[in-house]
C-alpha cells in the first residue's frame, strides 16, 4: 500500500485525482462520464460504473489538481460534474464552476447580491436539470430560505424563474432535492413541515404533502387535534430518492419538535421519523413506515433512502434501504412497503416526566443485525489508559445507559447510540450485487432534561441549570452527593475548600472528577456562584405560575458528547467503522475500523477509528472511496474484503461524500475538504485525484 503525503495548502483547498482512461463494468472504454446528480444518481446509491481506477492500479493514484475556495468551515458538498464542468457550493453558498480536468475557475455566483443576502451553513449539493432535448438547462441552489435557478454556462440568475430568479421556500435547504420530469421535489430544515414539488421552469408550486396531517388526512389522529396549527419539525432535511421508472419518490423525515419533550404532541406523530413513498407526479401517499414512534431522542432519519435490487427468497426484489442513527438498517420492498425481514415491536423504557406519554414500544428489525453496539455497559468503559478506564466506569455507574431508547429524565443518562449516529447524513452506497456499504459512529453522548422552573413556579437562578447539567449526575441535583457511589456533597463545600481551589478542580480535574477545561468562564463562574450560595438572595423575583394546574416546563440540557479527560470518546474503541452488508441475505459481510489517531497509535494502541461524517463511493473497479474521518485522510478500500489499498492526507478532513467522473478517457475522484467536525481545523479545499 502506497501513501501519498499531501503538500502544504492554504487555509482552504480542493483536491482531485484523475486517470488516463476509464472503462465501465463490461470493460468498454469510455471517453466521458458525468456525475450530474447528487450522490451519483436519483437512487442515491453512490455507485459509479467506472473501472479505470481499480484494485490493480489504485496504488498509483496521485493528485490531479486542487482548488481553494478561500473560505473556512464545514465544506460538505458532493460536487456535480456535467460536460467537463464541476459545480460546487461553497461554505457561504457561493456557487463555483471549474474546469473539471484542470481545476481552473470558470465563473462564480455570489448570493450576497440577491434578495437572500449572503448565505451560510452547511450545503451538501446542487440540482442540475435539463429538458429531454437538452436545450434548457438549470442549476438549482438554496440560500437563506430561497431557491435560485442559475444558468450552468454563465452562473447568471434565470430571472424568469419564480420572482426575479428565486422562490421563497420559508425553509433552509441544506440537501438538494430531486427532479422528476419537470418537477423539483424538495424538503428542507425548519419552516413548513411538508414535501413540495415546484415547476422547474416557473417555480410554481405543483403539489404539497403535509407531514403534519390536516383534519381529514391520513395520520391526523396520531396527533392532538389542533397540533397541525402549531407543531413544528418533521422536515425531510436529509434528501429524497426517486424510482424514476415507477414515478415514486422516497422521503426520510425528521423528528417532531421539540425533540426531547412531547407532552404537547401526544401520539405516534405521523409522519415524523418515517420512510414515505409518494407518487412523484401528484404527491399522493403510496405507503409509509414509521421507524421511531413519538420520538423523544432526536432520532430523525439521518440519510436519504437508498434504492437497490436484491435477490430475496430466490426472487429479484427492487428494494429501499433506510439507515438510522441507531446503526440499524430497515429494508423494504420499494413498491409495496413490505419489510424484507420481520420487524418486531419491543417494549422500551417509559418517561417519568410529568405530562409525557412515551410510546410503549419501538420497531426493531430482525435483520440485518445492528452495525454498532446497542448498549453501553461497564464492559465498554474506555481502555486507552487505566485512568480513563476508571473515570468512564465511575460515570456509567452514576449515569447508566438504558439501551437505544432511554426515556428523557431529570436524571442524567449516557445516550448510546448517540445523537450523531450510528449513521449520519453521508448515508450508504450500494452496488449492483446488492451489497450496502456505510460508515458508522460509535460515540457516547449525555442526555438530561431539567425543569425551567422550581416546584413553586419560581425560575431557576443563574448557574443552577448549568450545575444540573455538568455536576448533578454525580453530586446530585440537590447537591447532596451520592455516598454509595463515592461522590461527596457540595452543600457545605465552602467550609472545606476555597473558591480558587474549587475552580482549579473544575479546570484540571481531581481524583475521579474530570476537568472541564473548555467550559466558558461565564458558565464556570455561574456554577461556582450557585454551589457557593453567592448572590442567591439577589435573584430577580418573577411571576409564579399556578402550579396546581400547569405541568412543569422542561428543557433539554444540550447536545453534549461524552469525552474522556484527553478529549477522546469515553468508550472502548472502535469509535468509527466501515461496514459492508449483504442485503440479499441480511448478513454483515465485513466490518473494519475507519480512521485513527496517530498519537494513540504511537502509544501502542491499535487504530481506534474516529468520529466520521460524509459517505462512501463504490465503483465497478472494486473500490470503496471515503474521507469522512477526523484524521484528514482519504482512503480506498477493497469492496470485497474491507482491506485498505491506498490512502492520502488531505489539507482538512474530507467530511463530504466524493464524486467520480471521466473526461477525455481519464477517471477522476474529487472530494471537498473543509474539516470543522470533531474539533478539527477548518478550510475549504477541493482535491481531485487520478492515475498518472
Amino acid at each position: 500500500m502506497k501513501q501519498i503525503s499531501f503538500p502544504q495548502f492554504a487555509r482552504s483547498s480542493l483536491v482531485l485525482i484523475g486517470l488516463q482512461w476509464c472503462s465501465i463494468a463490461s470493460g468498454e472504454d469510455v471517453g466521458d462520464a458525468d456525475w450530474s446528480v447528487y450522490l451519483g444518481g436519483k437512487e442515491r446509491s453512490l455507485y459509479a460504473p467506472l473501472a479505470q481506477i481499480n484494485r490493480d492500479n489504485v496504488s498509483q493514484l496521485e493528485i490531479a489538481w486542487t482548488y481553494d475556495t478561500g473560505e473556512r468551515g464545514e465544506y460538505q458538498a458532493n460536487n456535480l460534474i456535467v460536460d467537463g464542468v464541476l459545480f460546487t457550493p461553497s461554505q457561504s453558498r457561493r456557487v463555483i464552476a471549474l474546469d473539471a480536468a484542470a481545476g481552473k475557475e470558470l465563473w462564480q455566483w455570489d448570493p450576497a447580491k440577491e434578495r437572500s443576502g449572503k448565505g451560510g451553513g452547511r450545503q451538501r449539493g446542487l440540482v442540475y436539470w435539463q429538458n429531454a432535448a437538452g436545450g434548457e438547462r438549470r442549476l438549482f441552489t438554496g440560500v437563506g430560505g430561497f431557491l435560485f435557478a442559475l444558468d450552468p454556462k454563465t452562473g447568471e440568475v434565470i430571472r424568469e424563474f419564480g420572482e426575479a430568479g428565486s422562490i421563497n421556500l420559508g425553509a433552509s435547504l441544506n440537501t438538494p432535492g430531486v427532479v422528476y420530469n419537470d418537477l423539483l421535489i424538495v424538503g428542507g430544515v425548519g419552516g413548513v413541515g411538508a414535501v413540495r414539488a415546484f415547476d422547474v421552469r416557473t417555480g410554481e408550486l405543483r403539489w404539497i404533502f403535509h407531514l403534519i396531517p390536516r383534519p381529514g388526512e391520513v395520520g391526523h389522529d396520531t396527533w392532538p387535534p389542533e397540533a397541525y396549527k402549531t407543531a413544528t419539525g418533521v422536515m425531510p432535511w436529509c434528501g429524497q430518492s426517486l424510482d424514476e421508472e415507477r414515478g415514486i419518490v422516497y422521503v426520510a423525515t425528521k423528528t417532531a419538535e421539540p425533540d426531547f419533550y412531547g407532552g404537547k404532541r401526544h401520539g405516534m406523530n405521523l409522519f415524523a421519523n418515517c420512510v414515505l413513498a409518494l407518487n412523484a407526479a401528484t404527491g399522493e401517499r403510496i405507503w409509509h413506515y414509521q421507524i421511531v414512534h413519538h420520538d423523544l431522542l432526536d432520532k430523525d432519519l439521518p440519510c436519504p433512502p437508498v434504492l437497490l435490487t436484491v435477490t430475496h427468497d430466490g426472487k429479484k426484489i427492487d428494494a429501499v434501504a433506510q439507515g438510522t442513527k441507531h446503526g440499524r438498517l430497515f429494508v423494504f420492498n420499494r413498491v409495496t412497503g413490505e419489510p424484507l425481514w420481520p420487524i418486531e415491536e419491543r417494549p422500551v423504557p417509559q418517561s417519568d416526566l410529568v405530562g409525557e406519554q412515551a410510546w410503549p414500544t419501538q420497531p426493531y428489525p430482525t435483520k440485518p443485525e445492528p452495525l454498532m453496539r446497542q448498549r453501553y455497559t461497564e464492559d465498554d468503559a474506555s481502555n486507552i489508559s487505566p485512568e480513563t478506564h476508571q473515570l468512564t466506569l465511575d460515570r456509567i455507574r452514576a449515569s447508566p445507559n438504558f439501551g437505544p431508547f432511554p426515556a428523557p429524565s431529570l436524571k442524567e443518562t449516557v445516550m448510546f447510540p448517540g445523537y450523531d449516529g450510528g449513521m449520519e447524513w453521508g448515508g450508504g452506497a450500494a452496488d449492483p450485487d446488492g451489497i450496502y456499504y456505510v460508515n458508522v459512529n460509535e460515540m457516547p453522548w449525555l442526555l438530561q432534561m431539567f425543569e425551567t422552573r422550581r416546584a413553586d413556579g419560581s425560575p431557576l437562578i443563574p448557574g443552577e441549570s448549568d450545575y444540573k447539567l455538568y455536576c448533578g449526575a454525580c453530586h446530585g441535583l440537590d447537591r447532596a452527593g451520592n455516598a454509595e457511589a463515592g461522590f461527596p456533597p457540595l452543600i457545605d463545600v465552602a467550609a472545606r475548600k476555597t473558591r480558587e481551589e474549587i475552580e482549579q478542580i473544575t479546570r484540571q480535574g481531581k481524583g475521579r472528577m474530570p476537568g472541564y477545561a473548555t467550559m466558558s468562564d461565564a458558565q464556570r463562574a455561574a456554577i461556582l456562584n450557585y454551589v457557593l450560595n453567592v448572590g442567591k438572595e439577589e435573584a430577580a423575583p418573577a411571576e409564579k405560575r399556578d402550579v396546581a394546574s400547569a405541568p412543569p416546563d422542561y428543557a433539554f440540557g444540550g447536545f453534549r458528547r461524552w469525552l474522556d479527560p484527553e478529549g477522546y470518546p469515553a468508550i472502548k474503541p472502535p469509535w468509527g467503522t466501515l461496514n459492508a452488508v449483504n442485503l440479499n441475505t441480511g448478513e454483515i459481510k465485513w466490518k473494519v475500523t475507519l480512521g485513527e489517531y496517530p498519537e494513540l497509535t504511537a502509544r501502542g494502541i491499535p487504530p481506534t477509528g474516529t468520529e466520521n461524517y460524509g459517505g462512501p463511493l463504490v465503483t465497478a473497479g472494486g473500490l470503496l472511496f471515503i474521507g469522512a474521518t477526523a484524521d484528514e485522510t482519504f482512503r480506498v478500500f477493497d469492496k470485497e474484503t474491507g482491506k485498505v489499498l491506498w490512502k492520502a492526507k488531505l489539507p482538512f478532513s474530507g467530511t463530504a461524500t466524493p464524486s467520480t467522473y471521466m473526461i477525455n478517457g481519464r477517471q477522476y475522484v474529487v472530494i471537498s475538504a473543509g474539516g470543522g467536525k470533531s474539533g478539527r481545523p477548518t478550510g475549504g479545499s477541493l482535491v481531485a485525484f487520478a492515475l498518472p
